[in-house]
């Protein structure tokens, strides 16, 4: 029988260390142990360093491990596999691995300078999918159950709670009539049919629904979605405000204080889940480990760039130029204020997402709407300087200011004095930097997007009254079939006739 042997790239070069490696007691835990339960785009586990005398390490012990994933197709071919190591410069390592085919007896050996971790290595009898695989289990919960998403989530509840009942024929009547400005505005009624996905899309600019497309055809190849029928705004500004009744329910990937809409996970981040490990480079992963610059040796600088898409961004370059001993900050391009490029230029180039934590301190300020960089800043290895802001992501509800973030007025008329503080705070600013990446590392993986999205569409589904039905000149989304260069998908849960 023929096996792919698959040895994962390192971070970095091997660095010397005084550290003893236990490989016995070095933990591994996640459900990239388990690839055979789930199918997801990328697998990953994390790899928990100790030492020989039992003592959990909290230091980079530099790139003594490898992982190799053995495995074979149906056809006795080796299965095609990518896979790396990352490490978070805090004692434990992220292994990511994902699979272009139908794997079937796989090993997983965790290797420390050759000696097997922990449990390593991981025999998996059962067939591992790759993402194109269409083998859904049986319904939302039963999914939810095998990845262990939590029951409820806040902002879930508090986003539906004014939609205890919807007669949907009437809210997308009253949507159209109340927000179809084809220049404006854009929204997308979706429905799912049978675990089929369709839409209708209102308004000139449209192209944004790919991601909407791209995440419920994921999640319907891996679990039975229920009948259910929603719209999507695909703008990033929120489209229902609080004054205007009766409230509308619209699905939207950015909230805010006078507005209602039910937020979802952005676009941006929900894209970088899905497409890890393919043509997106920064996601919540690579960026915990594309930085190797200790704490100590990073510049005690606040540092932003970006573009000029709201007024503060322009005050923020005026206030860098007064004190630059705090601040290192440009502007990258010109779009709204081109008649300003000479006052607040010149634009800067722009530089690796990754370089930015050469620096201690990183300042989230909105844009349009929220600033959809703060996830990538939370997971980096600096402490964010976040501005109080009426705009939210569906996660800002579980952060807690001078916990997670340094936070600042929103005219920036107390960042100054914030940046000095935390040169003189350098210990308690170093461990909100810290909580900060934890809250990611607990709330914002790829599980955890999937989690909420299954959640939303599982309890909003209980709140339809009305019928769910396939209307007259919906498009048909269609599933992409997996890459049959790669072998079939064989799904073990389905007959022939399910896959085709």
């Amino acid at each position: 029988m023929m096996f792919l042997l698959v040895v994962l790239f390192f971070a970095l070069p091997s660095l010397i260390t005084c550290i003893e490696v236990d490989p016995q007691t070095t933990k591994l835990f996640g459900l990239g142990l388990e690839p055979e339960k789930l199918a997801f785009p990328v697998h990953y586990f994390t790899i928990q360093v100790y030492d020989t005398s039992g003592n959990k390490v909290d230091e980079s012990v530099g790139s003594p491990f490898s992982v190799q994933v053995e495995g074979n197709t149906d056809a006795g071919h080796y299965c095609r596999v990518w896979s790396q190591v990352l490490d978070r410069y805090d004692g434990s390592y992220i292994v990511r691995y994902r699979i272009y085919q139908t794997c079937y007896n796989t090993r997983i050996n965790v290797l420390y300078r050759s000696q097997h971790v922990a449990d390593s290595p991981y025999k998996i009898e059962e067939p591992i999918y790759s993402e194109d695989c269409y083998c859904p289990l049986p319904d939302v919960p039963s999914w939810a159950h095998v990845a262990q998403c939590p029951s409820t989530h806040t902002q879930i509840d508090k986003d539906l709670e004014p939609f205890p009942t919807v007669d949907f024929d009437d809210v997308l009547r009253e949507t159209k009539k109340r927000y179809y400005q084809p220049a404006a505005r854009s929204f997308c009624h979706y429905v799912v049919k049978d675990n089929m996905i369709y839409r209708h899309c209102y308004g000139e600019h449209v192209n944004f629904n790919m991601f909407m497309d791209n995440i419920l055809l994921s999640m319907a190849r891996k679990m039975i979605l229920p009948d259910t029928q929603f719209i999507v705004n695909i703008g990033d500004w929120p489209l229902v405000s609080k004054k205007q009744t009766p409230l509308l329910p619209v699905f939207s990937w950015c909230g805010s204080e006078d507005t209602a809409d039910i937020v979802m996970p952005t676009y941006d981040l929900t894209e970088a889940t899905l497409e890890m490990m393919g043509r997106v480079t920064l996601d919540l992963l690579s960026v915990q480990s594309n930085n190797a610059v200790p704490w100590g040796e990073k510049k005690p600088v606040a540092f932003w760039r970006g573009r000029d898409s709201r007024q503060e961004r322009l005050d923020l370059v005026t206030l860098s130029r007064l004190h630059p001993q705090l601040f290192n900050v440009s502007l990258t391009n010109f779009f709204f204020f081109r008649d300003q490029e000479e006052k607040y230029g010149p634009k800067q180039k722009h530089i690796s997402f990754f370089d930015f934590f050469n620096y201690k301190y990183q300042i989230n300020i909105d844009g349009t709407v929220a600033a959809y960089r703060l996830p990538y800043l939370l997971a980096g290895t600096g402490v964010v300087l976040k501005q109080d802001s009426p705009y939210y992501e569906h996660f800002y509800g579980q952060l807690q200011p001078n916990v997670h973030y340094l936070p600042f007025k929103r005219d920036l008329s107390d960042l100054v004095e914030k940046v000095e503080w935390a040169q003189v705070n350098d210990a308690e600013v170093a461990e909100m930097g810290r909580a900060g990446r934890r809250f990611v590392q607990e709330n914002l993986m790829p599980r955890d997007i999937y989690c909420y999205h299954a959640l939303l569409l599982q309890e909003w589904t209980k709140r339809l009254s009305s019928k769910v039905m396939i209307k007259p000149g919906m498009e048909h989304v269609e599933r992409q079939h997996n890459d049959k260069r790669f072998g079939e998908c064989k799904c073990h849960r389905l007959s022939k006739h399910d896959e085709l």
